[in-house]
């Protein structure tokens, strides 16, 4: 009896761990997006402000590596490349593992786009409002952000892993 209470007990409290409401951010549409600067799969550093002026960004955050969601969504960014490129857009993958990780998982998806990597300080996630401190890593959420630096669309949690919202805020972008 007590060792049936004690696994019951045990999955309860796994289940309330991760039941927990993800952060939501307290960015909205039309904030700028904070500046940063991260390492990168292709061995150069990678800084956001860089891209004003010249190109649309998608910052697609995403927990884990190797995890089914983030499998499926980076596969579909992969998948979906054109539409971005061809709207002026350069995406990139951005979590909480550490690089090497993040190169084998690239790899292993045969991704061509640059991943990010908030392994160090956890900073950016922090500033973009997604970093769920308790357990380390980045909320899913994606955020396209205009060549002023202005956030032009937010999705966050398992509808991020869905691609269509934010190729659909980059063709816009590519219209004005």
């Amino acid at each position: 009896m007590k060792h049936s209470q004690t696994i019951a007990i045990g999955v309860a409290v796994a289940c309330a761990l991760f039941a927990q409401t993800p952060p939501k951010t307290h960015l909205k549409v039309g904030d700028m997006a904070p500046d940063f600067t991260l390492p990168s799969t292709t061995g150069k550093p990678v800084t956001l402000s860089a891209f004003r002026g010249q190109k649309n960004v998608v910052l697609a955050f995403y927990p884990a590596a190797f995890t089914g969601g983030c499998t499926r969504e980076m596969q579909a960014y992969q998948l979906g490349l054109d539409k971005f490129t061809g709207a002026g857009t350069e995406v990139f993958g951005v979590s909480t593992d550490n690089t090497p990780s993040q190169r084998r998982f690239a790899e292993d998806l045969k991704v061509k786009f640059p991943m990010l990597s908030d392994f160090a300080t956890r900073e950016v996630s922090r500033k973009f409002g997604v970093l769920m401190p308790e357990r380390g890593i980045a909320n899913r959420a994606t955020f396209v952000i205009d060549k002023e630096g202005r956030i032009q669309h937010i999705e966050e949690g398992s509808a991020a892993i869905d691609i269509t919202g934010a190729a659909n805020a980059c063709s816009r972008l590519s219209r004005r």
